[in-house]
């Protein structure tokens, strides 16, 4: 079986760099890697990689996550495929514990990712470092040594790190291109996994370390995309996702929301103060 390591990028070109640098170093390398860009031009001098490097280009103002996934996913020549989002760099072994948990097993696979500070060392290809200073989610459940697990939850899906054989990303349907901007594809692609009897399974060895750039609690940047892709969740399975930023939005007073029925609506969009005291600071890790 064959790997597509699959990447989204606007803008990170050191944390692309990384990202590449992390898969040249795979103890079992990938057929290739497909970056799908959400901007006009590529970066200029990437390194060479030992695997073919296929670009394809993916146009939208608003963050197009889902459009670009299917794009980068139609390109792809791997029987599997590994999306691995342009902040993060592999563990060593990576590629060969999704390869190896896929070989088997059809279904959604998830690796464990550490969070890295805004002063952890430069990247230098020893992950011991990495391991020493990043730190897990502290709401994500522990993952096995190696082997697999299986996760109930396939709500767990985070797209840091995830994959599944591309047969499977084709009879799921790919991801509901409907949503766009920040926030709700990926709960709602692994809505559409479960109900097509996929399930989900933790991997072990399969780490990835999430780069770290500035984060805000709650994400007011990306108000009006959450709250819309929200609103299509709902109106697609039933219940909510992204509830936590919900209820954040409507102690600030910028919604008026009805967890329990179908009622979300705006009230009033952030400021320019609020959306400003929302950042954090580089020692917070993940919202």
């Amino acid at each position: 079986m064959s790997v597509s390591v699959l990447t989204l990028v606007r803008g990170r070109e050191r944390h692309l760099l990384n990202l590449m640098r992390s898969l040249e170093l795979q103890s079992c390398l990938p057929k290739e890697l497909v970056i799908a860009w959400m901007q006009d031009l590529p970066f200029e001098n990437l390194p060479a990689l030992p695997f073919p490097v296929r670009n394809v280009f993916v146009a939208g103002n608003d963050l197009p996550l889902a459009k670009a996934r299917n794009a980068a996913a139609a390109v792809a020549s791997g029987e599997n495929l590994v999306f691995l989002d342009v902040d993060c760099i592999a563990s060593p072994t990576m590629v060969a514990a999704y390869e190896f948990a896929m070989r088997e097993n059809d279904g959604i696979f998830l690796s464990e990712v550490y969070y890295l500070p805004a002063d952890a060392p430069g990247y230098t290809g020893d992950c011991a470092v990495l391991d020493r200073v990043g730190e897990p989610h502290v709401s994500k459940l522990r993952f096995p040594l190696q082997g697999i697990e299986e996760e109930p939850d396939g709500g767990q899906l985070w797209g840091l790190s995830f994959a599944l054989r591309k047969a499977a990303w084709q009879a799921i349907g790919g991801m509901d291109e409907q949503f766009f901007g920040y926030g709700g594809e990926e709960t709602d692609f692994a809505a559409s996994a479960a109900r097509a009897g996929y399930k989900t399974y933790r991997v072990g060895q399969a780490r990835v370390y999430h780069q770290h750039h500035s984060i805000s609690i709650p994400p007011m940047h990306h108000f009006k995309h959450i709250v819309r892709n929200a609103q299509l969740f709902r109106a697609k399975h039933g219940r909510w996702c992204m509830d936590y930023w919900l209820g954040q939005f409507r102690e600030a007073g910028l919604v008026r929301w009805d967890e329990r029925g179908d009622s979300l609506s705006i009230l009033r969009q952030p400021d320019a103060a609020e959306i400003f005291a929302a950042q954090q600071p580089g020692n917070v890790l993940y919202s």
